[in-house]
């Protein structure tokens, strides 16, 4: 059964490394040069994902920094805005303030004057009272100027109150 025949195992060997050869020439060439050129396609892609992904997390740092730098200057605006009320309800109540005291001294020197004028009116009527009413007490005519200057010294002489 097993019959070894020299010619047929020669020929079987030359036979393979005939098709060996011709194999490596027309198909073995062409499966390497797909492989490869089908291995740098994936090595571009994984570099490509890579990339972009390196550029996505710079991308998303710089986008961190930026809202970080959004929230900074917002919370300064709002400092701002702030401090910027304050001052102006402090200057309004200053100027209220200042407007009120005036308004208050106004009114004190306008008391003043109507107090003044009420006084001289009132020593006025009293002088007349007195020339009045001492010209009827001494029953006799005086001289109205010279009893008008004895009334207001005297008047003059009492304590102000």
């Amino acid at each position: 059964m097993l019959d070894m025949n020299p010619g047929l195992i020669i020929w079987t060997i030359i036979t393979f490394i005939l098709l060996l050869v011709i194999l490596r020439a027309v198909a073995w060439k062409p499966l390497l040069g797909a492989l490869t050129a089908r291995e740098e396609t994936i090595r571009k892609s994984l570099q490509e994902a890579e990339d972009a992904q390196q550029e996505g997390r710079r991308l998303l740092e710089e986008n961190r920094r930026q809202l970080a730098l959004a929230e900074e200057q917002s919370q300064r605006i709002i400092k701002e805005g702030r401090e910027l009320g304050d001052r102006l309800k402090s200057e309004i109540l200053d100027k209220a303030n200042a407007s009120s005291r005036q308004m208050i001294d106004q009114a004190r020197d306008e008391i003043r004057r109507e107090k003044d004028a009420a006084l001289g009116q009132l020593r006025a009527e009293v002088s007349d009272l007195a020339v009045a009413a001492a010209g009827k007490l001494l029953d006799a005519n005086l001289d109205t100027a010279a009893s008008r200057k004895l009334v207001d010294t005297a008047i003059r002489e009492l304590p102000k109150s």
